[in-house]
């Protein structure tokens, strides 16, 4: 299941990106297809087959960002989530090896391209989820039950 959550900056990220496939990315491709197709036999030629291709993910795109715009729930940093663990929180967190970990938790939708960003929907951030500075936590992974504790936690970049 996806959680309809999103930052403030992931929200203004989808909505530029939207907007340069509207405004920019599709009226170059509808450009390049009608430049093709004006050529003549269609069947054989490539620059109309691959751009035709092309605005067709473009538009696939933009009907999802559309609709993903509108299903999200934009949510800001709070003064009073200061001190525990929620959604937008920068969260250091160490293993009893000592090895150590440093993300956000965000929506489904900002996590691609970050190696520093966790979904919401992750079994570590549900997992952390309330907790405090100096908390340990269970997470369940693939490899088994792991303890983590939390070094600390911010909300600001």
């Amino acid at each position: 299941m996806r959680t309809n959550l999103i930052t403030r900056e992931g929200f203004t990220k989808l909505e530029q990106e939207l907007d340069y496939l509207w405004r920019e990315d599709r009226p170059e491709v509808t450009k390049k297809v009608t430049w093709a197709a004006s050529l003549g036999d269609r069947s054989e030629n490539a620059d109309y087959q691959y751009n035709k291709k092309r605005l067709r993910e473009i538009d696939r795109r933009v009907r999802f960002l559309r609709k993903r715009l509108e299903a999200v729930s934009v949510i800001d940093y709070s003064p009073q989530q200061d001190g525990k663990v929620f959604f937008g929180a920068w969260v250091e967190i160490e293993n009893e090896a000592g090895e150590q970990k440093t993300f956000r938790i965000v929506g489904p939708d900002e996590i691609y391209g970050r190696n520093d960003y966790i979904s919401i929907d992750s079994p570590m951030a549900r997992a952390l989820l309330s907790k405090q500075v100096d908390d340990d936590t269970i997470v369940t992974t693939p490899q088994g039950k792991k303890t983590w504790f939390i070094n600390h936690i911010r909300y600001q970049d």
